[in-house]
């Protein structure tokens, strides 16, 4: 093989390449446009299926939503989704969701209003938790029929005909807060279609997060290069003190965690408590960690801390006498470690565990208190 058609070789191998990651570095992502067909998808499901654009070819309308699990906006509107699914279940129309996010490109400050992220499993578990009745698919790796369809951000809505062409592109309706909406745009687009009439507004805009693209990666490995540069520190704390954290006369919620180096569970689990004080702690929350090492060994502790990253407010008990910490901060507690309490401003606890906590369970509970943005 000649020199110039190994470099011809080389240029085509590059295009099919780029082509075939569906990858372009310079084409903007734009929405589908009024007319246009529907873009061919195979995704798999949070039921275990994989569901293909001909899946639902005898559908008279076809609804393609991109939503996602962490986004406050569409968290609003899952309810609204499954009663759309339900209303129009037997009138011939598909409603189908697809979470177009990459998981590697949510940040964990992403995340103050979810107990979860982005992943397949995050979704099969939302799903189940919110009793979704209609197809769910994950688009988060190659993010082909996302970039196909150009969803702007989550929720956006994109209605085809019998014909597969799009008669309607935007939001579901005009508020985040079922009491406000005025304008039922979404339904409003199926009715017509489903009466055979032009749909009376085609293209609407849209609020939500941003779709978490791949390129979005970046920001998330530049958000764990910032952190890691925030100062960690220990200071030692006595049964005084121990018993006004529990107290909390503060207007956040407390997590609290005693731990100790030479507890393997404490160890294995603390990066968990430092993810989760990266997603809330821009709301009314705060983590405060205890340690019940021996006080002679602060220095250790405070080298694992910073090993961890763990920017929180850390205390080591000043006594050797851990009966007297268990006591002071939870007069309920048997004295096993590692132990974790959350306690509401005013110092009721409403949440204490012994051993390793389940992450998904603590996070629920917190989220739970904080709330959800449009609750």
């Amino acid at each position: 093989m000649s020199k110039w058609s190994r470099c011809i070789l080389a240029v085509v191998l590059v295009v099919l390449f780029v082509v075939g990651s569906g990858w372009s570095a310079t084409k903007k992502i734009e929405p589908l446009k009024i007319g246009q067909k529907a873009p061919f998808f195979s995704l798999p499901g949070v039921d275990g299926r994989k569901y293909r654009l001909n899946d639902f070819a005898k559908a008279d309308v076809l609804v393609v939503i991109f939503t996602c699990n962490h986004c406050p906006t569409a968290q609003a509107y899952e309810e609204r989704i499954k009663k759309l699914a339900a209303d129009y279940k037997n009138r011939g129309v598909a409603v189908v969701a697809i979470s177009p996010n990459d998981p590697r490109a949510v940040r964990l400050d992403e995340l103050g209003y979810s107990d979860m992220s982005d992943s397949l499993e995050d979704m099969k578990i939302r799903a189940k938790d919110r009793a979704f009745k209609f197809p769910y698919l994950y688009d988060g790796d190659a993010q082909r029929a996302s970039r196909a369809y150009g969803p702007v951000s989550t929720p956006h809505v994109f209605i085809f005909d019998r014909h597969r062409k799009l008669r309607y592109v935007g939001r579901i309706d005009d508020s985040e807060k079922l009491e406000r909406v005025k304008s039922h745009d979404t339904r409003n687009a199926i009715d017509a279609l489903l009466a055979g009439k032009n749909v009376p507004i085609e293209k609407t805009r849209m609020f939500g997060c941003s779709v978490k693209w791949s390129s979005k990666r970046d920001s998330v490995g530049k958000a764990f290069e910032k952190w890691a540069k925030e100062k960690v520190t220990l200071e030692m704390i006595d049964a005084d003190g121990v018993r006004e954290l529990a107290k909390n006369n503060s207007d956040r919620l407390r997590l609290v965690n005693v731990w100790a180096t030479w507890c393997g569970a404490c160890v294995i689990e603390f990066e968990e408590f430092v993810n989760i004080n990266r997603m809330y702690r821009r709301r009314d929350f705060e983590l405060i960690t205890i340690s019940a090492d021996l006080p002679t060994r602060k220095d250790k502790v405070l080298s694992f801390l910073k090993a961890q990253q763990a920017s929180c407010k850390n205390y080591i008990f000043a006594s050797e006498d851990k009966y007297e910490l268990m006591e002071a901060l939870d007069k309920e507690s048997l004295g096993g470690i590692p132990y974790t309490i959350l306690v509401k401003p005013g110092g009721e606890i409403m949440y204490r565990h012994v051993g390793l906590i389940d992450p998904l369970e603590l996070k629920k509970v917190i989220v739970g208190h904080l709330g959800r943005y449009y609750e």
